[in-house]
């Protein structure tokens, strides 16, 4: 890792796409990316098996849970945050501002420090149809945080079809490389 890498916190919520998460780490870093990962206690539950090797990849210990008071952080700054897959709790969670889960609060307090913020939502047919997830999603974009959803991102399936490997991935590092800022 060189000192000219960007830090890139990536966040995964419980989606299947999760499962996916080593190799969008790797892909991360030969964009020069240094990534720390962060998961959801759900997202966390279903990597258990493999969040050992998962912080040898990033060189940081993946979090799932706040820091107690007066510990160190044990991240470097974020020059960008990556929020994917990105589920329905997840997005109506940040959008209003419910932090109770480390990687909602970190997401939230980041668009007021003006942290460039993409994220991916990941779910299917039926939860779009909840008035909530669209004015979520809206509030979002009003924030500053880029949402690939709809045309040119996450396209929702109907429950019980998605499909997992075609989640876009690419899309999310993209915009996280567009929106980071290069360090001289």
């Amino acid at each position: 890792m060189t000192t000219t890498d960007r830090v890139l916190y990536l966040f995964g919520s419980a989606a299947p796409p999760v499962f996916d998460v080593a190799n969008v780490i790797q892909d991360a870093q030969a964009r020069g990316f240094d990534v720390c990962l962060g998961l959801t206690p759900p997202a966390a539950r279903w990597l258990a098996p493999q969040l050992t090797e998962l912080g040898r990849l990033t060189g940081h210990p993946v979090r799932s849970e706040y820091k107690m008071p007066g510990e160190p952080d044990v991240w470097p700054k974020a020059d960008v945050i990556a929020v994917a897959p990105a589920t329905f709790n997840t997005v109506n969670a940040w959008a209003l501002g419910l932090t109770h889960e480390f990687v909602v609060g970190v997401i939230a307090e980041g668009i007021g420090k003006g942290i460039p913020m993409v994220t991916m939502p990941c779910v299917n047919a039926a939860y779009v149809q909840h008035s909530q997830f669209e004015r979520s999603v809206a509030e979002l974009r009003d924030m500053g945080v880029r949402v690939l959803y709809g045309e040119g991102g996450f396209m929702p399936n109907q429950p019980g079809q998605g499909k997992p490997k075609e989640y876009p991935w690419q899309l999310l590092l993209d915009a996280a490389q567009e929106l980071s800022p290069t360090r001289e």
